[in-house]
């Protein structure tokens, strides 16, 4: 058994000879069709080497990443766990960007497992206590309803099975038996038909990438169905052990495989990336098992605990294993919930099953260089903000990253307006919050000053009690960052901030108001005449020069708080068209200028397209025009 002395090898057991022995004879009712051959891009050995004698430089490695990994535990134990985390990240860091192989320096590999399987075990205690060591905003993962069922056996469906073995065309072995049966029956009842019917319609969204990546790996085009198993195709699934996305990757296995997981994104999240990963991750489970059945019982609960299986059984076989309980209860049932899930999904309609699957999500990936806001992008290209997110479920913020590479999933065909869209609107406009890592000492009132925002923006945007102390060293969404674009009076009502229309110059401006350029420039801190469109301006008139331009009939600019109804219902009234904003009972009134847009606005008055929408109803039935006078509700 040169597999399993190799699989025990590679896992850390000790070689023992392993006696080989015949499987049990299979049930009356078992009945396997072998799979189509498939051409696979599988390595050619199927067993792990001892490799070459370690090297200082693997030595130095070995200890560096075990210290950090005792380090680790040992917060841990102290109930420090993002101190825990950190060291559990920079352990695997020093194994992952090594360089070094696995394959050939088993000692690394034991380790490699080691921390994997204690983080697992970590993060699903810390999932059970509700603790915060793990991030638990997601959708939970079907698998975990049905994993740990036992179901009867209906024996009349052995004869349906057994035709539809023989009826449709398959690239994975496919058996029939007592517990293949039983979740056959499982999945025809009111809630197992409901789990089934929910993974064949979100299919439909991502079969055609997934056989894509799947054909180009070399693999088993019939593996689509592990995905339907694991998360009924939900990219933002998540299991109670805290296995994420549509193929459930663990963060070290996702890592392992090439999966970022950062403030800003989640690749596990990523249909694309992690089918790639799973694929890559499925191939290495084959080449060290030579059996897919072993391999998909490894990709559920590591290739350890089915190597040792292995060798305390001596049986390179999933059933017997099966029979013999050497695995644990969930994995036992993944392989035959797989079978039965492959057999109903290649037919439904022989099972009583009829759905209609989700028309497939083709996208366009475009690189924005910058953080950009989706809510922005939704408006730019009229698209619905939850079809945004659905299209880039990876993103953990309602913005893109500040990563140059970062790469945004749009509906195919929208690239080239996007791109056009976005050139009218200065970059640094593009996000209307910040980021804050909270120092020892803020509160929410401190950082409310700070950035010219209120408590309670802050604290609904980051899910706050706005009576709790700060967390030294937390993450924070600032909103509404941005200084409002209404007019805004001082102390003697004789300040006024202008927003930059296109064609606008410092002469022009300076003219309309009655001020100097140069004044305009100290007030403004600018060191030339240029100026960007949408930029504010902060102009300062003397009370009497105010009142004059006000109180003259017809006046195109009312432009100070204060300004009277009766002169701004005259203008609109009459026609007259409002050079900048006007305030007026509860609402402002703001003429709409080239290259603004709902967003733009919304974000400037510190108010939402909504609320924008609410107010100006003609909004419901048209888009947005350069010459609109829109009411803005008033903060």
């Amino acid at each position: 058994m040169a597999l399993a002395m190799a699989l025990v090898a590679c896992e850390g057991v000790p070689k023992r000879k392993v006696q080989a022995r015949p499987p049990a004879r299979p049930s009356e009712l078992s009945f396997t069709l072998p799979a189509e051959p498939l051409p696979l891009r599988i390595p050619s050995h199927s067993t792990v080497s001892l490799g070459p004698r370690p090297t200082p430089v693997e030595d130095v490695l070995f200890a560096r990443a075990q210290a950090l990994f005792r380090a680790g535990e040992e917060h841990y134990r102290a109930g420090h766990l993002e101190k825990a985390r950190r060291n559990f990240d920079r352990a695997m860091d020093e194994l992952l960007r090594s360089g070094i192989s696995f394959r050939e320096h088993p000692r690394l590999a034991r380790l490699f497992e080691e921390i994997v399987a204690t983080v697992h075990a970590h993060e699903t205690a810390a999932f059970r206590e509700a603790s915060s060591f793990s991030e638990q905003n997601a959708e939970p993962a079907p698998l975990d309803e049905i994993g740990e069922m036992t179901f009867p056996t209906d024996t009349s469906l052995s004869a349906s099975a057994a035709a539809e073995l023989l009826a449709v065309p398959h690239d994975l072995p496919l058996t029939v038996n007592e517990v293949v049966l039983s979740y056959l029956e499982f999945f025809q009842t009111p809630k197992g038909r409901k789990i089934v019917e929910n993974g064949l319609r979100r299919a439909g969204r991502y079969r055609h990438l997934i056989t894509r990546i799947l054909r180009e790996e070399g693999l088993p085009l019939d593996l689509l169905y592990l995905a339907q198993a694991e998360s009924a195709f939900q990219p933002r699934a998540r299991s109670r052990a805290g296995a994420h996305g549509i193929w459930q990757f663990m963060l070290f296995r996702g890592r392992e495989y090439g999966l970022e997981r950062n403030w800003w994104v989640d690749e596990r999240y990523d249909p694309e990336k992690a089918t790639r990963a799973a694929a890559r991750h499925l191939r290495d489970l084959y080449a060290m098992f030579n059996d897919w059945y072993l391999a998909m019982a490894a990709y559920n609960s590591g290739p350890g605990n089915v190597a040792r299986a292995i060798e305390r059984t001596g049986y390179a076989d999933f059933w017997e294993l099966y029979r013999r309980n050497a695995l644990p209860r969930e994995t036992r049932n993944y392989v035959p919930i797989i079978l039965a899930l492959t057999l109903i999904a290649k037919d439904p309609t022989r099972y009583g099953i009829q759905v209609e699957p989700d028309p497939p999500l083709f996208t366009d990936r475009v690189r924005p260089g910058r953080p950009v806001d989706l809510r922005l992008v939704s408006e730019l290209l009229e698209l619905d903000l939850d079809l945004l997110r659905t299209l880039n479920p990876h993103l953990l913020r309602t913005v893109t990253p500040p990563d140059p590479d970062f790469e945004l999933n749009l509906p195919a065909g929208m690239a080239e307006r996007f791109f056009a869209e976005l050139a009218a609107i200065p970059g640094e406009k593009w996000v209307a919050w910040r980021q804050h890592r909270v120092r020892a000492g803020e509160t929410l009132w401190v950082l409310a000053r700070r950035y010219d925002t209120s408590i309670d923006a802050i604290a609904r945007a980051n899910g706050l009690n706005p009576r709790k102390p700060l967390a030294v060293g937390m993450h924070l969404v600032i909103p509404g960052a941005v200084p409002p674009a209404t007019v805004a009076s001082s102390r003697t009502g004789e300040v006024i901030r202008y927003r930059v229309r296109a064609g606008d110059t410092l002469s022009k401006i300076a003219a309309e108001f009655g001020v100097r350029v140069a004044d305009l420039k100290q007030w403004n801190n600018l060191r030339s005449d240029l100026i960007g469109r949408g930029a504010l301006l902060e102009i300062r008139l003397p009370a009497s020069a105010w009142t004059q331009r006000t109180s003259q009939p017809g006046s195109s600019t009312p432009t100070a708080a204060g300004a009277s109804e009766s002169t701004l219902a005259t203008n609109l009234q009459g026609g007259t068209s409002l050079r900048t904003d006007a305030v007026s009972g509860e609402f402002i009134v703001h003429l709409v200028s080239a290259g603004e847009t709902l967003w733009s606005i919304a974000r400037g008055y510190q108010t939402t397209v909504e609320a924008l929408r609410a107010a100006n109803q003609f909004l419901f039935t048209r888009q947005l025009k350069v010459g609109d006078q829109l009411r803005i509700p008033k903060p």
